[in-house]
């Protein structure tokens, strides 16, 4: 916590505005709004995985359609395709950002059309906090006319030549859990450029009430929509949101400076143009048995490591959705490793990490 956030808390107790409505949210979604920039409308509710079941309701996606959603990421990406009862299709990464492959993205497409069906929509993530290949997605998506889902979930303050991460898909994603760059214990946001369209969510968000004196609903409702009190932390998360941004990009400046000499290890590079908030710095390693070996002896002493995501088409619940691959993500969750990134780490602690993976591979 910054520390101001128990002043928004305070004044919402103070006020008696303890439901899901209130100043505090008003603001958080303006705070968020000014931050983004490119004429941002946003709603903020429950969690970042409800903004994408929303988005992709709003996107039009309905039971027996397909969404096209990257491999590499959470599952938290591909779960809202099951819920509305679409079909997942995933598409692997490329290697500079780890993220969509717009080469095996069109051959998806173009395979799908093929076989008699347009997929309804294209959910790409900025994993890690690397933005995608933004310029490419994006003339795919055009060419196409298939609407894209930004998850921007581990990217708040990642941005392309300038322009913020949330702000280039048609729905953009963002998500305040726990463990994510800023946090309001849990939450996360719908961006759209269109007010209609945050209208909507809002509305579908708070159980589709219709405009009746009465209790009247003519769609399915949800109950997404964040809580003042929420907002009151995410509030004071945002005053501090770049000081965590720096903490971060930090963490991995001093990682990579201090291990990319050891041949066994390999850091991803912000392209061009692309600026990551590296919300989690990951390194790759030589072979599985030398990342296991480090991870290991990362757990004897009481360090905390991970390795990369488990790919969708890897996973026992997609093991019947369509994949179109490359066996880039598959490797990277063989030989990747998330480093500890908190953006409290002290310095200490890091040099700790640094000492302990030396010690395994020289």
């Amino acid at each position: 916590m910054g520390g101001t956030e128990q002043n928004y808390i305070n004044s919402a107790f103070e006020q008696n505005w303890i439901a899901p409505l209130g100043p505090n949210v008003d603001g958080f979604e303006s705070d968020i709004s000014e931050f983004l920039g490119e004429e941002s409308k946003v709603a903020v509710l429950s969690s970042g995985t409800a903004a994408i079941h929303l988005g992709l309701k709003l996107l039009t996606v309905e039971s027996g359609d397909e969404v096209i959603c990257q491999s590499f990421t959470f599952s938290a990406s591909a779960n809202p395709i099951a819920y509305l009862g679409a079909r997942p299709v995933f598409v692997d990464s490329e290697r500079d950002t780890w993220n969509i492959c717009p080469i095996q993205l069109e051959k998806a497409i173009l395979d799908r059309i093929a076989n008699g069906v347009k997929p309804k929509a294209i959910i790409a993530v900025h994993l890690y906090g690397m933005p995608y290949k933004v310029k490419e997605i994006q003339a795919i998506s055009e060419k196409y006319d298939i609407p894209v889902l930004e998850d921007s979930a581990e990217a708040l303050g990642s941005t392309v030549n300038g322009v913020k991460c949330g702000t280039f898909g048609d729905v953009g994603v963002l998500s305040f859990n726990g463990n994510k760059i800023i946090t309001t214990s849990g939450g996360g946001a719908l961006i759209s450029k269109n007010q209609k369209i945050k209208e909507k969510a809002i509305f579908l968000a708070t159980q589709a009430r219709d405009n009746a004196i009465h209790y009247q609903h003519s769609e399915i409702g949800h109950n997404y929509r964040m809580s003042n009190i929420l907002a009151g932390i995410g509030r004071g998360q945002m005053e501090v949101l770049q000081d965590r941004v720096d903490a971060r990009r930090n963490n991995y400046a001093i990682y990579k400076k201090e291990l990319s000499p050891f041949k066994e290890l390999e850091f991803s590079e912000d392209i061009p143009g692309y600026y990551s908030n590296h919300w989690l710095t990951a390194v790759l390693v030589s072979s599985y048995e030398i990342r296991e070996k480090i991870r290991l002896a990362l757990l004897k002493e009481n360090v905390e490591s991970r390795p990369l995501w488990k790919p969708m088409h890897m996973q026992p619940v997609f093991r019947n959705s369509m994949c179109y691959t490359n066996g880039v993500s598959e490797d990277l969750f063989n030989r990747g490793l998330c480093l500890p990134s908190g953006s409290n780490l002290s310095k200490e602690d890091l040099f700790r990490v640094i000492e302990l993976i030396k010690k395994e591979i020289v």
